[in-house]
């Protein structure tokens, strides 16, 4: 299907790939990707853009003065491939599953980096381009690793924005170092807004009595609530937490906003199921984020977590509870490898990652070591923004890694 918007063409492609690429006879699924094309574009080579997670759709464009300012500034240069990574958006949902636990997580199996790789890698065929440029946020930057362990050949050029894993450590190492960060975001947050600690204490006593409860009526656990500080890793985040823990616990606006402003829904069930999953390169990830908490954290409530998947979630949201027994089987599951790094420090592609200081999700301490695999990657390091930096800096930080890579700067 073709669109005309105002300054805009869109054109939707649809493909059959194998649930596992590894045997192409397998049950199929649909990808869904949209290209996107400005008025005076049609000649521009492509740009596919892999989005966070995991479990996100990839954005809906409007008229081009109405997008964000990165992306006017890729279109540009590029014509804008939007993929909806599988089981996301209009390529075959997740949803409800069928068979037994196991079925249930062999299925799932399949929905990581190295699946979404091979599926953008079809969209790459069925576009019939030569190579393309691929920019990863986030997880979606873990995916452009994959990419580039496995089709370099396809890649003229790769981006990074706050998406630089750490192959070659275990994730116990990763939590360590993004608990660490977030304690220091926690005291630096109740520095700035010192009435939030009391609130946040107060709060933590209800819950922990069992009384704090959503509109719907779900219970709310300390470590549900703790997961509040998801919000101290982007931009103008710790202002919007700030600004809702002004609302008493027993309002309609808290109580109807309180399990929106915690992370792991169940619109979005991959983001919480494959989370750890998405940093396990050949192992098994046994619900790091819970097991290397440090014990400054069980001792102070007040302490915020981020991105730490937490079992409480499944257990008392209603709408997650299909999913506890599959999330115990993936957190036992043994994970392939998703990197190959000898490849990867012979891989000729000119290559740019912004990596932020004080990113809450990904350490950058391993960030900068990835980022010397690539002999062709340069670094925009970083402490202006936090790991939302493509979204909040404007066109800065997407201009300022195409300067990069293309040896303008």
């Amino acid at each position: 299907m073709h669109l005309h918007l105002p300054g805009l063409h869109l054109q939707d492609l649809r493909l059959q790939v194998p649930l596992d690429h590894a045997v192409p006879g397998s049950q199929s699924i649909e990808i869904y990707a949209r290209v996107v094309t400005a008025q005076d574009g049609e000649q521009r080579p492509y740009l596919l853009y892999l989005q966070g997670g995991p479990g996100s759709e990839g954005p809906r464009p409007a008229a081009l003065n109405d997008l964000p300012a990165w992306q006017q500034r890729l279109l540009r240069d590029y014509r804008l491939v939007l993929l909806d990574q599988r089981g996301t958006g209009l390529s075959t949902p997740v949803g409800r599953l069928e068979g037994s636990a196991e079925e249930q997580a062999d299925y799932l199996s399949h929905f990581r980096a190295d699946a979404i790789v091979h599926d953008a890698e079809a969209v790459h065929r069925a576009l019939g381009a030569e190579r393309w440029s691929v920019l990863g946020q986030s997880f979606g930057g873990f995916c452009t690793l994959t990419y580039l362990s496995l089709f370099p050949e396809a890649v003229e050029t790769a981006l990074f924005t706050g998406g630089l894993p750490a192959p070659g450590h275990h994730i116990d190492e990763v939590y360590a170092r993004t608990w660490e960060t977030l304690r220091r975001k926690s005291e630096a947050y109740y520095r700035r807004f010192p009435e939030d600690r009391p609130r946040v204490a107060r709060l933590m006593d209800l819950a922990g009595a069992g009384t704090l409860r959503s509109e719907r009526e779900e219970e709310i656990t300390p470590e549900m609530l703790r997961r509040l500080g998801m919000h101290l890793g982007s931009d103008g985040g710790a202002e919007r937490l700030h600004f809702f823990l002004e609302h008493q616990p027993s309002s309609p606006l808290f109580r109807a906003g309180v399990r929106a402003m915690l992370p792991f829904h169940a619109s979005n069930p991959l983001y919480l199921v494959l989370h750890e999953a998405c940093w396990a390169d050949d192992q098994v990830t046994n619900w790091a984020a819970e097991r290397t908490m440090p014990a400054e954290f069980a001792a102070d409530p007040t302490l915020l977590a981020g991105e730490h998947v937490h079992r409480d979630f499944l257990r008392c949201d209603p709408l997650l509870h299909p999913y506890r027994e599959v999330a115990e089987l993936l957190a036992a599951r043994h994970w392939g490898p998703l990197y190959d790094r000898e490849r990867l420090q012979e891989v000729p592609v000119s290559a740019a990652a912004a990596i932020y200081v004080d990113d809450a999700f990904v350490p950058f301490e391993f960030s900068r070591e990835t980022a010397g695999l690539l002999p062709g990657l340069r670094t925009y390091i970083t402490d202006e923004y936090e790991h939302s930096g493509i979204r909040a800096s404007g066109e800065r930080v997407i201009d300022r890694l195409l300067g990069l890579a293309g040896g303008q700067l």
